[in-house]
């Protein structure tokens, strides 16, 4: 049964608010359901990558953002393992290392765009760049902008041209064959909580958890205003937004991998037909093959 995707759209009429984005809702499927539902959505998206590696003219960049233990690797894992390794990549953005800081932020971002005929996975973004750095803009001192030599010049106007910066390098992709979905998975923080408490309880989990992970968790509502304003200056028809409801792992996983399937299907991408004296050709090199010996 298929869920109305077009509910998780971020408006792109300057006018959004998260607290009109559930993060619980789970298109009133029972788990069994759901998890019935994605399989037979990931038998789709092979063959909608099949059709995109072999038309090699367009690439999808998929971008995951969320709060931590949101679920952002499960959901890249569930939907990796409905595509072919051959015609996909995964990026996962940290810290810049001293190389990165060396060039503008969008550097390090360009160079794991995906090629013609591939789906790139971005785990975190360009955008950790007016969300994380938002919330610490301290964080903005270490790219040596000229002018920027202070926190109090980080103001208004700064994040504005960062906001255009971001929606000038996505038209650019878009316009040259890139398509891009961006999914902010949307948990609440009573989630988090509890994802954080099993982490701290399951000796398998131990390594996922640190105590700055608190120290973020403190400063909640400053990464949700981050979040609600990111989403409202960069939400486009070109590059859109999805806020998808993630205090249920198994419906985010759903939505994400129908999402990406129907994209996919937009497209409208078919496979390469050869001119009609190759096909010709074909019919001798069958019968070629029919005849050996």
């Amino acid at each position: 049964m298929k869920t109305n995707t077009k509910k998780y759209l971020a408006n792109t009429n300057g006018k959004f608010s998260l607290k009109d984005y559930s993060t619980t809702y789970n298109g009133h499927l029972s788990k069994e359901e759901g998890k019935a539902d994605l399989e037979r959505v990931k038998t789709e998206l092979s063959i909608h990558q099949e059709s995109l590696y072999a038309s090699n003219s367009h690439s999808l960049l998929v971008i995951f953002q969320a709060m931590d233990a949101a679920g952002k690797d499960s959901a890249i894992e569930h939907v990796m393992s409905g595509l072919n390794p051959q015609g996909c990549q995964v990026y996962s953005f940290k810290t810049p290392n001293s190389e990165e800081y060396e060039h503008d932020y969008l550097w390090r971002h360009y160079k794991a765009l995906p090629e013609r005929g591939r789906i790139g996975i971005h785990n975190r973004s360009h955008y950790e760049n007016v969300l994380v750095c938002k919330v610490h803009p301290e964080y903005i001192l270490n790219e040596n902008i000229p002018g920027i030599d202070d926190v109090k010049k980080i103001n208004k106007k700064f994040w504005a041209n960062r906001y255009e910066s971001i929606r000038n390098f996505e038209k650019h992709l878009v316009d040259n064959g890139t398509t891009i979905i961006k999914f902010f998975l949307h948990v609440s923080k009573d989630e988090q909580k509890q994802r954080f408490l099993d982490r701290i309880d399951d000796k398998t989990k131990n390594w996922k958890f640190s105590a700055g992970d608190l120290k973020e968790r403190a400063l909640w509502d400053k990464y949700m205003d981050a979040y609600q304003q990111t989403i409202k200056e960069t939400s486009t028809d070109a590059a859109p937004w999805y806020v998808i409801p993630a205090d249920k792992k198994w419906y985010a996983r759903l939505a994400i991998s129908q999402i990406i399937d129907e994209t996919l299907q937009s497209m409208k991408l078919k496979f390469p037909e050869l001119p009609a004296e190759e096909v010709a050709e074909l019919g001798t090199l069958r019968q070629q093959l029919l005849d050996e010996v």
